[in-house]
């Protein structure tokens, strides 16, 4: 199975998946020989057989969560795709298959005073560079919603301060533009002036860390230790963007422009990123508009 895995893998890296998604993708295929292992059998092409799908996932509903579930789940039918396309089975041993089901969890919204506590955490960073640093990066995940993948590929060339605007690679290699405000735009200045004096000011990458550009696992690590500082819990990039989908909708803005702001290709990603306070939405849009009130 190793090997299909290795030419799976660069299928994927040609379509431009991400290092994260192929992480994920390998992942799937990696639990699923595990678990093989543990029945005593090998993990081999031979192994993948509909049968075989079946137990996993019965076994696995036991001890995994329904959304980690349906996320392997998902992997593993794009492995299953890819082995029928290439002509390594006759079809896809998955096909047929019913999904498991996953309750819709809202990723709960960052509050304001929770925002302010990351900042000031930021700002109180034991050198210049990094007080600065880390205020414009907790400024623009909450700002300008970015994936974690995308704030790792911003480039200082690419930067318009004035603009509030910096292009990004957004999933698929699809570029796009990601939009900040006065606010965002005074600390990433006050951050570009403190990043000419550092040792790697020469690389591309804007945020620099020790040894060069900052990768999404060094902002990761960055984005947690703010929170433990700040006294926020379960804080990762990915919530910051759920809150900053959860502001744009509360504030009024609209779903098209929200789609294009946030790279979506899909109307389904409105809905599932903006679940997290729908119904509060909802409750105040009510008030807002109740034509009762008017009568």
């Amino acid at each position: 199975m190793s090997e299909l895995v290795r030419s799976w893998v660069r299928y994927l890296r040609a379509e431009r998946k991400s290092e994260r998604t192929v992480k994920l993708y390998q992942d799937a295929v990696r639990f699923l020989a595990e678990w093989l292992a543990e029945q005593g059998r090998p993990a081999t092409g031979a192994e993948l057989t509909r049968d075989t799908f079946v137990d996993y996932f019965a076994a696995s509903a036991v001890k995994d969560a329904p959304a980690t579930l349906l996320t392997r789940y998902r992997h593993l039918r794009t492995f299953c795709s890819f082995l029928a396309a290439e002509g390594e089975v006759a079809v896809s041993p998955m096909a047929g298959l019913t999904p498991p089901t996953a309750p819709d969890v809202p990723v709960p919204v960052l509050t304001d005073d929770e925002i302010r506590a990351m900042i000031k955490a930021a700002a109180a960073g034991p050198t210049q560079f990094l007080a600065r640093r880390d205020e414009a990066i907790v400024r623009m995940f909450t700002d300008g919603g970015p994936r974690i993948s995308e704030m790792a590929s911003m480039l200082l060339a690419e930067l318009d301060v004035d603009g509030g605007s910096v292009w990004v690679e957004g999933k698929g290699g699809r570029r796009r533009l990601v939009m900040f405000g006065a606010k965002t735009g005074r600390a990433v200045d006050r951050y570009v002036r403190a990043r000419r004096s550092h040792p790697r000011s020469s690389e591309a990458a804007l945020w620099l860390g020790q040894r060069g550009g900052l990768r999404s696992p060094g902002i990761d690590g960055r984005l947690r230790a703010l929170a433990t500082a700040a006294g926020v819990q379960d804080v990762h990039a990915h919530r910051f963007r759920h809150t900053w989908v959860d502001d744009w909708l509360s504030a009024g803005g609209g779903e098209q422009d929200l789609k294009r702001l946030a790279g979506w290709r899909s109307d389904a990603m409105l809905a599932r990123y903006g679940s997290s306070r729908a119904d509060a939405r909802a409750r105040e849009a009510h008030h807002r508009l109740a034509r009762g009130d008017r009568l």
